[in-house]
């Protein structure tokens, strides 16, 4: 298939350009909503369903300010030491996912705060319908022709002509993989009761192994290029630790239910 080059802006208002990739995350806020309306009217909802504006509301500041943050910090510092207003300057482009969770885990942190739930509660709601959000943005840079893959076989099923050069789709891969698969997963795994902490471990766990394994056909960022080995990436190393904390939540979370059931049957034995 060869790349038909879209057009990144949708639509103008004038002299305002209202873009594609800004649309997707609108779509993504809007979907999540939707998604956590419906899931606060079940009786083990942490929050009502009027509080779920506010948990949109968070999110968005996290993923808005964590996103452009952690951009500019991990993949364009220099741009920043130049131009610290450059940090400001959303419409040029540049969010990272990492800063973007960062920054999504700190605004549920506060709001857990405000209205006094635990903090695993919120993550463990929240977590399901984080994943068409970044199914969305993905499509996003698709249709803006950026984060590309790797050059591969031109008579391979996959391939993406780009300006004449075959090329892994890998923002569809991720937009497969992070968005429809991951929210699948989710989604099915919270339609029971699971023990807290359990869902945002799964979503860390199958998230960094989406993010990692991808992140072996797509192209590194220019100016960081491979960190190690010849095929470590910045998205690899960021992506590691979440495998990690995945697996340790889950751990912790199916301990802590076996244990409180051990507990209870040695109480009904007494």
């Amino acid at each position: 298939m060869v790349y038909p080059n879209f057009d990144p802006v949708a639509f103008e208002l004038g002299p305002l350009q209202i873009r594609w990739y800004g649309l997707m995350y609108l779509l993504g806020f809007f979907v999540g909503w939707l998604g956590a309306r419906h899931r606060a009217k079940r009786a083990d909802a942490p929050v009502t369903p009027a509080q779920v504006d506010d948990v949109v509301f968070y999110s968005a500041l996290g993923v808005i300010v964590g996103g452009r943050v952690g951009y500019m910090l991990l993949y364009n510092f220099d741009g920043l030491l130049e131009d610290p207003l450059s940090l400001f300057a959303i419409w040029q482009g540049g969010m990272s996912f990492h800063g973007g969770l960062i920054g999504v885990l700190v605004a549920m942190g506060l709001l857990a705060r405000r209205i006094r739930r635990r903090f695993f509660e919120l993550t463990d709601f929240i977590a399901p319908w984080v994943a068409p959000g970044l199914g969305f943005v993905r499509i996003g840079n698709f249709v803006n022709g950026e984060l590309w893959g790797v050059p591969t076989d031109p008579n391979a099923p996959w391939a993406m002509i780009v300006n004449g050069v075959a090329r892994h789709p890998s923002q569809l891969y991720e937009a497969f993989l992070e968005g429809l698969v991951l929210f699948v997963v989710l989604f099915t795994f919270s339609l029971k009761a699971r023990p807290t902490k359990a869902i945002s471990g799964l979503f860390l766990l199958l998230y960094g192994v989406f993010r990692f394994a991808v992140e072996f056909v797509r192209e590194p960022d220019r100016d960081i290029g491979y960190i190690a080995f010849g095929w470590l990436t910045q998205g690899q190393l960021l992506s590691a630790p979440m495998i990690v904390a995945g697996a340790v939540l889950l751990v912790l979370a199916y301990r802590a239910r076996d244990g409180a059931r051990s507990n209870r049957r040695m109480e009904d034995g007494r």
